[in-house]
């Protein structure tokens, strides 16, 4: 049967004492009856669900926020006679550059194509596209492409995020169009179904229909049976030593004789499940890091319902963070912690050692945030779904059902990257027949969760919106927290290619606190960097050391001052946490606390709850 953990103000440590004692965590009080004066009024109410219904036909983007980002662009381009000419000369210009590359290709003469692709576009390898006339009109659609981009950048007086936006509702309303998508404009499709006798049509037809099933019952595909967690998938053998209702605690079972003094607590984000960080074991981290010679902590977060919508950000703090330091104190009585966030876990764990640190609780040897944002003035392309009008869409679709859903968060990342994650995959699957492949990383993709709606308000509203972070206008127990106070090592890693949490954002940490850090940018994406095992091909890291109180740098002078080391970056952190460890111990068995028996084996329960 479950414990359920009090919810306490953080204690503190006494002066002569380095590490504060743990105290077996006590029952939490029941929340407070809500106060009925001060609910809505029913007009209130009734707005609110007339928005909701509407958010749910528009996949929680607001039409207002749209409308605006248009007539905003639109409005300013009128009263711009210079950017229209501007305009004017670059379609003519495109025009005269596809007359040309058409005249070659007419009269067979060698002709370098004047537009390409995007980095991310896949659409367009097949060799087919090298062929009238499907090079023609892949030129074409890249032409028109290149016209809106200019059209809809900067200009004088236009709200930057309007702009952006504006391009990239274009950018979408055009893939609508794109030849790639079309079974007579594809040359891949063509030959596809010529040497099919059209069976890959009827494939992927059969393949749209089971898709279009799904989408409408928001029925949860479950994990396939080749990547089984706990068998396969998050693997690695330990015990759930702690659960409460928001999270249970695994601790991991040692691989070596000896384990570092320090044990290390991993914080996932709650928008992912934790196994990210322990895949196959060939390339699990949680994995790797216990067969460094580190006593191995992970929070594994429960998936909420609409019952528990009114769970808070402070919730997921004391009751996820602050009560699984309890137990390790406990469990590894008179030893600080290595902390490591991933995501917003590392934006969380954040939080929580900046309140620590103010409240002189000195618990934590070092923090590690891994692809973790502190600042969100310049969080990438995210900040296209995010602004007054669509927080409150969201809000109001949260309010009607509780939680924000696993579609209407992954259709937002996939949007992003919209010709790669959205067309690409669906001409493979509808037009070419090509059936999923799963990958462990697609399999754990595939496994959303959702969000309580005023865990998911807050943060959209107070962390992401508002960016009362950094600001310093962020409080945890009525009192402001400031990210200086922090004096505990940090290790912080940004991935180059992260379109979720942009290295240059993920870097602003060095703004913000001075106490030593290392930071560490990695090739890769915001989930395939972090995946960077010893051995991955093609792998490669910078990484560069800022001493305490040391002025600070910015980061494309960063950029420019450390060279890149072909590899991993797991070994390079490794090294660092030992370093910050303080000796070996006899390893650690899991369960073997009396107060803490182990509850289950790992994975636990909440893992598998869709």
């Amino acid at each position: 049967m479950a414990r359920t953990p009090a919810r306490r103000k953080p204690r503190m440590a006494a002066p002569e004492a380095p590490v504060r004692p743990a105290v077996v965590p006590q029952p939490a009080a029941p929340r407070p009856a809500p106060d009925r004066a001060a609910e809505p009024h029913l007009h209130a109410t009734l707005d609110r669900a007339a928005m909701a219904s509407l958010a749910r036909l528009t996949a929680g983007l607001s039409p207002h926020a749209m409308l605006d980002a248009w007539s905003d662009w639109a409005m300013h381009l009128a009263r711009a006679p210079g950017r229209q000419l501007e305009l004017a000369e670059r379609a003519q210009s495109n025009a005269l550059k596809l007359a040309r590359y058409a005249a070659a290709q007419a009269t067979g003469q060698p002709q370098d194509k004047p537009f390409a692709p995007g980095p991310h576009d896949t659409r367009w390898t097949h060799e087919g596209w090298a062929r009238a006339p499907f090079a023609l009109w892949q030129q074409g659609f890249f032409a028109t492409q290149d016209w809106w981009h200019a059209a809809t950048s900067e200009l004088r007086g236009l709200r930057r995020q309007n702009a952006d936006r504006t391009g990239f509702l274009m950018r979408q309303l055009l893939d609508t169009v794109a030849p790639a998508n079309f079974p007579l404009g594809n040359p891949e499709i063509i030959d596809r179904t010529q040497a099919t006798l059209g069976r890959n049509l009827l494939e992927g037809a059969a393949h749209w229909a089971d898709d279009a099933c799904h989408l409408l019952t928001q029925e949860h595909r479950p994990v396939p049976e080749a990547f089984a967690l706990g068998e396969v998938l998050a693997a690695t053998p330990g015990k759930v030593v702690w659960r409460n209702d928001w999270m249970e605690l695994i601790q991991y079972a040692p691989t070596t004789d000896e384990v570092q003094a320090e044990p290390v607590l991993i914080v996932p984000a709650w928008i992912m499940k934790y196994y990210i960080l322990d895949l196959s074991p060939e390339n699990s981290y949680i994995r790797w890091l216990v067969g460094q010679g580190f006593t191995v902590f992970c929070i594994s977060w429960r998936n909420p319902g609409a019952e528990h919508a009114e769970w808070s950000l402070e919730d997921y703090r004391t009751r996820g963070i602050m009560e699984a330091l309890d137990v390790i104190n406990a469990i590894v009585p008179g030893q600080k912690v290595h902390a490591n966030g991933y995501c917003l876990g590392g934006t969380l764990l954040g939080i929580a050692a900046a309140a620590m640190a103010r409240d002189r609780d000195d618990r934590l040897a070092s923090i590690t945030l891994m692809a973790a944002q502190l600042d969100f003035a310049e969080a990438g392309e995210l900040l296209l779904f995010l602004d007054e009008s669509q927080v409150a869409f969201l809000e109001d679709l949260m309010w009607s059902q509780g939680y924000l859903d696993r579609p209407q968060m992954s259709g937002a990342f996939a949007a992003i990257r919209s010709e790669d994650l959205i067309w690409s995959r669906a001409v493979r699957r509808y037009f070419l027949g090509e059936a999923d492949r799963p990958t462990d990383v697609t399999v754990w993709v595939n496994d959303t969760t959702r969000m309580p709606a005023r865990m998911h308000s807050e943060y959209l509203r107070g962390i992401f919106l508002e960016n009362r972070i950094s600001a310093g206008r962020f409080a945890v127990e009525e009192r402001v927290i400031a990210l200086k106070d922090i004096s505990v090592p940090l290790f912080v890693i940004g991935t180059e290619s992260d379109h979720i949490a942009p290295w240059r954002s993920v870097y602003k940490t060095a703004l913000f606190t001075g106490c030593d850090m290392h930071f560490l940018l990695t090739k890769g994406g915001h989930n395939g960097g972090i995946l960077s095992e010893p051995g991955h091909k093609r792998r490669h890291y910078r990484v560069g050391h800022r001493p305490a109180g040391r002025l600070y740098r910015d980061p494309d002078t960063w950029l420019a001052a450390h060279e890149p080391v072909e590899g991993s970056w797991w070994p390079e952190w490794g090294r660092w946490l030992v370093r910050q460890s303080g000796g070996t111990v006899p390893a650690r068995v899991p369960g073997s606390h009396p107060d803490y028996p182990a509850l289950a084996d790992a994975p636990g329960t909440y893992i598998h709850q869709s």
